[in-house]
């Protein structure tokens, strides 16, 4: 009689369940931009699973702003797909924006407004029920300490307050992804900490999407680093693995600068490349493609 693996015949002992797959709340799947013979982004594909708070990395015009607006629906691809929770961003604009929050780098705030007027106007357009606005605004107004600022003209506040009352839509109707493009452009030290804090209690619950080109605030919220320049992704990894001597400064600048113009689609990006001192730093890309 051949031998092989014992099977228990107990009905109380019971094989372990499979460990459960990630949840994979934002996919680029060959997401590409082209204006005519300009390259704004091209080929770029990534995966985040619920609960992962991940920066958005690159220099100014390297196509950070031009790949979240994809992302969230607000810009056509040339090629390639979003989802967001799994719905197509095109196909099902609809449910995809339910379960999505998105602070663009200049916010759709009106001056006239006040932050409370402002937040019921984007409640009743989403369709909120009045009960669950009202619940919504006062626990978004706590998040995001807008107290002080409710009845004043929007205008008329600091830029730390409109970024505030920016974050406060964005997560009104509760969204499983938040996707933010430089949120703290402007801010001071104080208001910079501040987002932080909140960037933490968020990413407790959300999946976060960050884009920066301060190295400083990919180090104090980020676990991971997607870094992209000319329109392509060189980096895909854990931003510990992408540091140097606890800094992301000497690969962030030898990426960005030195080798860009050795990037090729199809590349592998979960590794950074080797350096190369031989490299000619390219040009700038346009900074319309942010």
């Amino acid at each position: 009689m051949e031998q092989g693996t014992a099977v228990s015949t107990d009905p109380e002992v019971q094989p372990a369940p499979a460990p459960a797959q990630p949840v994979m709340m934002i996919e680029a799947h060959g997401l590409s931009k082209y204006y005519g013979p300009f390259v704004a982004v091209e080929d770029a594909s990534f995966t985040i699973p619920q609960g992962q708070v991940v920066a958005f990395l690159g220099p100014n015009g390297a196509g950070k702003t031009t790949l979240m607006r994809m992302l969230t629906g607000f810009l056509a691809p040339s090629a390639g797909r979003a989802t967001i929770a799994g719905f197509d961003i095109r196909e099902q604009r609809i449910e995809a924006s339910k379960r999505l929050g998105y602070l663009p780098e200049s916010g759709p705030l009106y001056p006239d407004m006040t932050p409370l007027e402002l937040l019921r106007f984007f409640g009743e357009a989403r369709g909120l029920p009045p009960a669950i606005l009202t619940r919504r605004i006062d626990e978004v107004v706590e998040i995001c300490a807008l107290e002080q600022a409710l009845e004043k003209p929007i205008g008329k506040l600091s830029r730390g307050y409109k970024q505030r009352v920016g974050l406060a839509q964005a997560l009104l109707h509760d969204p499983d992804v938040l996707i933010m493009d430089e949120p703290t452009a402007g801010l001071d030290p104080n208001q910079i900490r501040q987002f932080r804090d909140n960037i933490t209690r968020l990413g407790r619950t959300k999946t976060l999407l960050i884009s920066t080109h301060i190295l400083q605030e990919v180090e104090a919220v980020a676990d991971r680093v997607l870094l992209i320049h000319a329109g392509r992704l060189l980096y895909d990894g854990p931003r510990v693995d992408l540091e140097e001597n606890g800094s992301l400064e000497e690969p962030f600048y030898r990426l960005t600068r030195e080798l860009a113009a050795d990037a090729a689609p199809g590349t592998d990006t979960r590794t950074p490349p080797a350096a190369s001192g031989d490299a000619t730093p390219p040009d700038d890309a346009d900074a319309t493609a942010r």
